[in-house]
């Protein structure tokens, strides 16, 4: 694996009996980046994590997490020693209080931060005295990321952590997903928030029923991704737009509507000489993507 590469998995598969939740996925996450895994619910996204960390084995395939084998359970061990995972649960044990949970927590890390535990239980206005089984879903997410972060982890792995929070606590929580990858950590999140992945994320992986679907660059989306509406006179000549880059191509009544995902130039070339009498370009967004992606994989 290389040494910008923090997670990479080939053709990694998972079946529970019949069913299929992975299938040959191959999935690179790059260092020093935050890269949101995008999918809708029961896409497959948390089985890959758990494959991932060593929860569950996978059944086909291969990957290793920060160079080392998630199947190997002695380089597993190793591994999350430097990776952080909050997950959708947020199980956390509900006797303890928040205080007596962090220093249970700092006594299996020697390298722990206490001076970032106490800032980040000070910014989230933890209740150090109050019972965990008494601190709401937002709260126990707060709890559960303050643990993960006060390690300082090489790479975390957050399991769609904006799940059943209110809209503070979403925002407070992308705003320190942000920090955390501003000072060298990778984030890799699985969401089915579009928003959410597209207002931090660098990279964005799609998975579709257990199949990576799209790979990008959010930056190169926003730069390259068109969506071009040409209007005709005459019945459009949809075959004559099967061009590289072009992802889709629909037609309703007079109009071609064309998603491109390069060489939207070339379509717009085409159009013309084709007759076009109306042409526009628009650029697209990270939910015009992901639906015609996995509309196009349904």
């Amino acid at each position: 694996m290389g040494s910008d590469c923090v997670i990479e998995t080939h053709e990694l598969g998972k079946n529970y009996g019949r069913f299929e939740a992975v299938h040959a996925l191959n999935l690179r996450v790059s260092r020093q980046q935050i890269t949101g895994f995008l999918g809708r619910n029961g896409a497959g996204k948390s089985t890959t994590i758990k494959m991932l960390l060593g929860m569950t084995h996978p059944t086909a395939g291969t990957g290793r997490v920060l160079g080392r084998s998630i199947t190997d359970s002695v380089e597993n061990r190793e591994m999350r020693r430097e990776v952080a995972y909050v997950g959708e649960d947020k199980q956390l044990y509900a006797y303890m209080t928040v205080e007596q949970l962090i220093r249970f927590t700092r006594s299996f890390y020697p390298d722990w931060q206490n001076d970032v535990a106490q800032h980040l239980r000070k910014q989230y206005q933890l209740p150090q005295n109050r019972k965990v089984r008494a601190l709401s879903k937002g709260m126990r997410t707060k709890l559960a990321l303050l643990l993960a972060l006060a390690r300082k982890p090489a790479l975390l792995i957050l399991d769609e952590p904006t799940e059943g929070l209110d809209p503070v606590s979403i925002e407070e929580l992308l705003h320190a997903l942000v920090a955390a990858a501003s000072e060298g950590m990778t984030v890799f999140f699985s969401s089915h928030q579009i928003s959410e992945v597209e207002r931090i994320a660098d990279r964005v992986c799609i998975i579709d029923h257990g199949r990576l679907v799209a790979d990008l660059s959010l930056d190169q989306m926003r730069q390259d991704y068109r969506r071009i509406t040409l209007g005709f006179a005459t019945q459009p000549p949809a075959n004559e737009f099967k061009i590289h880059g072009v992802q889709q191509v629909k037609i309703v009544g007079r109009q071609v509507i064309v998603l491109a995902r390069e060489n939207s130039d070339v379509v717009v070339e085409c159009a013309h000489s084709l007759g076009a009498v109306s042409v526009d370009v628009a650029p697209i967004g990270l939910r015009d993507v992901f639906l015609e992606t996995v509309k196009e994989e349904t």
